[in-house]
């Protein structure tokens, strides 16, 4: 084993991905000297990374923009908030401006103007880490931190972690800020580039004391081949859906089969696609935007277009839901002194209220909260001393007899399956959460491993921590409200409101104040402040 490093910077960033990267870029133009640690390597892992990305991309006309964000509102179930909509929209506009003179190579249209609706994942994420490295900003690749650091007054001065690939060597790094970017949760359930998504930020911020919102809008599931792990869903407005014998399955609405097909399977059926919608004009184009999607049905020999092919359904928890750290203020500052959060790590009911982000609004979030973290957590930094800093790390990090491995199969017997997540019902969620409760108390009694393996606890422990806050915080809501479907329960206005839970031994669930409250006044819903450029 190789001696540990110990690194001193103003801000550290936590994960590579686009929340991550657009937080280190902005951190530095504002002066701030960044260290950035990812779990995988920078540019690679995370959800971005692995396919197409669409964005919530709308060219500064207001009436345009006010009627984008007042749709996204209303189809919300009203928890979102106009102002942060405005703000993500015209932050995300002017940040694609950046990565056009990044070099990122956008189509063009016929008359030669930028389509700048969507961005290719790899390509997106290796302009976003050539930025970075351009920068100066010190890259930590596959360094997973563990747990965050406080000082004597209890603001967040650091992290540390382990060097998965140099011997489990442990790592220190100082800092004067964090930003949390270390994604959601998708409870290792194989989903398309989500396995480095175990929930490890949210349950370090809750050690600290921080609060999350819209935790119960976590049952986001995305259909992917039945031999695949592909659950980027752009293909699947084109698809056909039958049963084993052939039937077709009535639908409404392509987009809007996800509940009659998850119906089928939780009750033991086998659900088959055909892509018999897509126009011939668009088989190629389709294969060259998501071509990760026909990679394991080109090796079976199955024509997509032509022939039928099993589906099912994978949970992506929070990484497509929209829970996650509340954010206190327009710079995106949890409610722990010095510490930031951004992308999937942080609440998305702003945007999204209770239905799932999706693609375009998840990835115009990272962009814009990512930016305003990085400045946020610059201005925090600057000219703060550096007291002597503790460990607060807890669960997952004490030694004990129950495997990793053992806690994690727990966890997903209670949140992978359809009948108990998906479709929800009160006895259910409390069945669960008492199932839940005894896996916690075992965390806390200690989990097997040493070096690497304390990664894997850390990871049992925060999918533990993870599904006992959604399934609180479900039967706070006592309705069925966007990715929230509770059985017997219709929408109820009496619950127009965030909720707010907290806690780790002992959950705690309260209402939310108007986050109107919150965010900047000197922002306009329809004509922000113009920003500075990256």
């Amino acid at each position: 084993m190789t001696e540990g490093i110990e690194l001193d910077t103003d801000v550290l960033v936590l994960g590579g991905g686009p929340a991550g990267t657009w937080a280190a870029v902005a951190a530095v133009t504002a002066g701030a000297r960044v260290v950035l640690a990812d779990k995988g390597y920078c540019g690679t892992s995370g959800s971005a990374a692995s396919g197409g990305n669409n964005l919530w991309y709308v060219p500064p006309d207001p009436a345009a923009r006010e009627a984008s964000v007042s749709g996204r509102f209303t189809a919300g179930g009203r928890l979102g908030d106009r102002g942060w909509m405005a703000r993500v929209v015209d932050e995300t506009y002017r940040r694609v401006d950046d990565l056009a003179a990044w070099g990122y190579p956008f189509p063009r249209d016929e008359d030669g103007t930028e389509r700048r609706g969507s961005l290719q994942g790899p390509e997106y994420m290796r302009r976003m880490r050539r930025r970075v490295h351009r920068l100066g900003i010190t890259i930590l690749d596959h360094h997973p931190a563990l747990e965050l650091l406080e000082d004597s007054w209890g603001v967040v001065a650091g992290a540390a972690g382990i060097a998965r690939q140099d011997g489990s060597a442990p790592w220190t790094v100082r800092a004067g800020a964090v930003v949390l970017a270390t994604g959601g949760c998708a409870f290792l359930s194989g989903a398309f580039g989500l396995n480095v998504d175990t929930g490890d930020g949210h349950l370090m911020a809750a050690e600290l004391g921080a609060e999350l919102s819209g935790m119960e809008f976590s049952a986001a599931y995305a259909l992917s081949p039945a031999y695949g792990n592909h659950t980027k869903g752009l293909m699947m407005q084109f698809a056909s859906y039958f049963l084993e014998d052939g039937t077709e399955i009535e639908v409404p609405h392509p987009l809007a089969a996800r509940d009659r097909i998850a119906a089928l399977l939780a009750e033991g059926q086998v659900v088959y696609a055909r892509l018999d919608r897509a126009p011939e004009e668009l088989h190629a184009a389709m294969r060259s935007a998501q071509p990760n999607y026909f990679l394991p049905l080109d090796k079976a020999g199955i024509d997509p277009f032509r022939q039928r092919y099993p589906v099912r359904l994978v949970l992506e928890g929070t990484v497509r839901g929209t829970g996650g750290l509340r954010v206190t203020d327009g710079a995106c500052a949890t409610s722990v002194p010095g510490l930031y959060a951004a992308g999937d790590v942080a609440t998305r009911e702003l945007v999204s209220g209770s239905i799932s982000g999706g693609g375009a609004y998840n990835a115009a979030w990272a962009i814009s909260s990512g930016t305003w973290a990085g400045r946020g957590a610059a201005d925090f930094a600057r000219g703060r001393s550096r007291p002597s800093a503790t460990s607060a790390g807890g669960a997952g990090l004490l030694p004990g007899r129950t495997p990793a491995a053992e806690i994690v199969r727990a966890v997903q017997e209670e949140v992978l399956p359809l009948d108990r997540n998906y479709f929800r019902s009160r006895e259910g969620l409390r069945r669960s959460l008492r199932s839940l409760d005894g896996v916690w108390r075992e965390v806390r009694e200690g989990v097997a491993g040493t070096g690497r393996e304390r990664l894997r606890a850390r990871e049992a422990a925060a999918m533990t921590a993870h599904a006992r806050w959604m399934y609180t915080a479900a039967l706070a809501r006592d309705e069925s409200r966007g990715l929230h479907r509770l059985a017997g329960r219709k929408t109820d206005e009496r619950f127009t409101h965030r909720i707010l839970i907290g806690g780790l031994d002992e959950l705690w669930t309260v209402p939310d104040v108007p986050q109107e409250a919150l965010a900047p006044r000197s922002w306009d819903p329809v004509h922000p402040l113009p920003g500075r450029s990256l």
